[in-house]
């Protein structure tokens, strides 16, 4: 134990700690342009958004690891000696003090690998549902459509299941459910659900979109609930489509004289859409 000590400070090059610091914040810096100039990019083609994100992603953890693996070579005494020194005292010591975080960077580069979401995406995890913003070395975060960032491990998208709602895509299916009593026209009804997706300026027409009429219990009522199904041209306009899609509908079920269910007209403050 008092031999292990001076081996393991033989390790060190002290000279080479402050090379290896620059070089960690230099890997961090250039990290960081790179991923805001693709950024820009992507603002500007936004058919590539995502794929440049994608590239954003990648570059920054070569530079990330580029810069560990540099700064480790800058900052210790990589003989033979001393690799086995290092092997046998500090790997262990921090095998077991990093290991949930040695856990997370190789899920992370699963991740990028098998894919089952990449930067952009739409993705439902547990009670989250948001889009993915950045895959790092130790996390993943999420911001939902509240605005809320939700910082997630890597590890834990290996054991949890995970639902992709656009899988690299630009555009993305979006559900809206509509319901009115079962006396009105539904046939009046679904024309107006129709038009309204089809005037949006957010939906994405080049994609199939239907309007489904089925009879459901609603709230303990009988209803007619229409529910549409349109792909929106952009995920960032997700909320745009379902309010726009919204709006036109309410408008034109007003107009028409198409009423909600029984259940809708007695609860106060009750709407025709879901």
């Amino acid at each position: 134990m008092e031999n292990s000590a001076p081996n393991i400070f033989e390790l060190i090059r002290v000279g080479g700690l402050p090379s290896a610091f620059f070089t960690l914040v230099g890997s961090w810096i250039l990290a960081t342009l790179v991923a805001r100039f693709l950024a820009r990019l992507g603002r500007r083609f936004t058919d590539k958004r995502l794929l440049l994100q994608q590239v954003a992603t990648l570059l920054r953890f070569f530079f990330y690891l580029a810069g560990f693996a540099l700064a480790a070579l800058l900052a210790l005494n990589l003989s033979d000696q001393a690799l086995l020194a290092l092997g046998g005292t500090i790997a262990v010591t921090l095998g077991f003090a990093f290991k949930d975080l040695a856990a997370a960077v190789m899920a992370g580069l699963t991740i990028l690998v098998d894919k089952p979401f990449q930067v952009g995406n739409r993705v439902t995890f547990g009670r989250y549902y948001g889009e993915i913003v950045e895959i790092g070395l130790r996390s993943v975060r999420l911001v939902t459509l509240q605005d809320e960032v939700v910082t997630i491990p890597n590890n834990i998208f290996l054991t949890e299941a995970v639902a992709n709602s656009n899988a690299g895509a630009l555009d993305m299916l979006v559900q809206l459910d509509f319901y009115v009593g079962l006396e009105e026209d539904v046939a009046l009804a679904r024309r107006i659900v129709g038009e309204a997706i089809t005037s949006s300026r957010y939906a994405w027409l080049a994609q199939p979109w239907k309007v489904v009429v089925e009879e459901v219990l609603e709230q303990g009522y009988l209803a007619v609930r229409l529910r549409s199904k349109v792909h929106v041209l952009d995920v960032r306009y997700e909320e745009e489509l379902r309010s726009d899609v919204t709006e036109r509908v309410l408008e034109g079920f007003r107009a028409a004289g198409v009423r909600p269910p029984t259940a809708y007209l007695r609860m106060p403050g009750g709407s025709m859409a879901a």
